[in-house]
């Protein structure tokens, strides 16, 4: 692991599961359960608990670097062989993840957690509550305790859906083969959900962006950086041909005019002549929800129905910080009590009573109101909580 002196960190993680309450998944008996050891031993799989008393006397033998369960429900979770656990079903899992959204990176990690968040926000309201009819009885939302959120849903009637009808809902919410041309027929429709909301919501944005690439400003080339990727990926999942910065350059110059841009954001997209096609392309990219992929086969999460997802209570090993269950409600950034991963996902105390030095460059931190803005040599007095953040990030020292 990153960060040296790892047995001080498994020494807490474990005084943490001895003494926490611990979040007990439904069906319990029939999820398998795997575990990372601190140290860099190999992962521990095909475990099965009947209640929270067995997993609280395993952890306490052993603390465990991260610890996950299967959205899975198995006849036989404890079996060595997949194919003789005999699968029953499973949840479906949305994971959004900072590590995969283009332009987003964790070294400004409170902007970056906003972000994600308000993906996390628009992916139930625009999508699944609206277009699928999702309910929220059978949600539970979670901070993943690193980098992103989960969506857990557990409508006992979609517990059989196979990979391919999940595949199906995946990729209707990435945008693949969504018409961004057909969607402005209803651009006015206030009452429009969907994709056509969030084609008729992104367009100012998008132009906002191209305007700023256009200006030449300060933050151009890491708007255009942005836009490229997504729109690289986007056109690669659908198999067209990609476009690079040049292109992008052109459409951007396109809107210093300032008629042509206010026709575009009402809607009038042929104001864009034969560069229509690109300015859709790049609306449909920047408005797409990016869900996490899922490891070395790079299937999202949701689609893979034999899927470990991390433990709501555990602590995630990376970070020191609770994989911590929330309202939906709180996923508002704009409500009254938005959910503060920050502030409320610490477990190991705020005082302020170690030291730290900082060993990577410009990185933007926050531990509960206290803001840093840090590069490699500076020191830190921060709290348990935070150094071992630090630390764990392999972003700091202790000294």
């Amino acid at each position: 692991m990153a960060s040296a002196g790892w047995a001080r960190f498994a020494h807490r993680f474990g005084q943490y599961y001895r003494n926490s309450t611990f979040w007990r998944p439904p069906r319990m008996p029939k999820r398998e359960w795997m575990f990372i050891p601190f140290g860099g031993s190999p992962p521990l799989r095909h475990k099965s608990f009947r209640n929270e008393q067995e997993l609280r006397h395993f952890l306490s033998e052993r603390a465990m670097h991260s610890c996950f369960y299967s959205t899975a429900y198995w006849q036989k979770p404890y079996e060595m062989k997949m194919d003789e656990k005999l699968w029953q079903g499973a949840d479906l899992i949305f994971d959004l993840d900072g590590d995969h959204l283009p332009g987003v990176t964790d070294r400004d990690f409170p902007a970056m957690l906003d972000v994600i968040r308000d993906q996390a926000h628009s992916l139930w309201h625009d999508f699944l509550s609206p277009e699928f009819g999702f309910k929220e009885d059978f949600l539970q939302v979670t901070f993943s305790g690193h980098r992103g959120f989960h969506l857990h849903y557990r409508d006992p009637s979609l517990f059989h859906l196979d990979s391919e009808a999940r595949r199906e809902l995946v990729s209707h919410i990435r945008g693949e083969g969504v018409d961004v041309q057909g969607g402005l027929t209803r651009f006015n429709d206030v009452r429009a959900n969907g994709w056509t909301k969030r084609i008729r919501t992104q367009i100012p944005t998008l132009i906002d962006k191209l305007v700023q690439i256009a200006e030449r400003n300060d933050n151009s080339a890491a708007i255009m950086k942005e836009l490229h990727l997504g729109l690289k990926e986007n056109l690669q999942r659908e198999g067209k041909p990609g476009k690079g910065p040049v292109s992008i350059q052109k459409l951007a110059d396109m809107f210093l005019h300032e008629e042509r841009r206010e026709s575009v954001a009402n809607g009038q997209i042929s104001r864009l002549g034969a560069n229509q096609g690109l300015f859709l392309d790049m609306v449909k990219s920047d408005a797409s929800i990016v869900l996490g992929a899922a490891g070395e086969t790079d299937e999202v999460v949701t689609i893979d129905v034999r899927r470990q997802i991390r433990w709501p209570t555990s602590l995630h090993g990376k970070t020191g910080m609770r994989v911590t269950e929330f309202p939906l409600h709180r996923l508002d950034a704009d409500g009254s009590n938005p959910f503060d991963a920050l502030n409320e996902a610490f477990v190991f105390g705020t005082d302020k009573s170690v030291d730290v030095e900082i060993v990577v460059d410009d990185a933007i931190l926050r531990f509960g109101q206290d803001h840093h803005d840090v590069s490699a040599g500076d020191r830190l007095h921060v709290s348990e909580s935070a150094a071992t953040f630090l630390n764990l990030k392999g972003w700091a020292k202790m000294v």
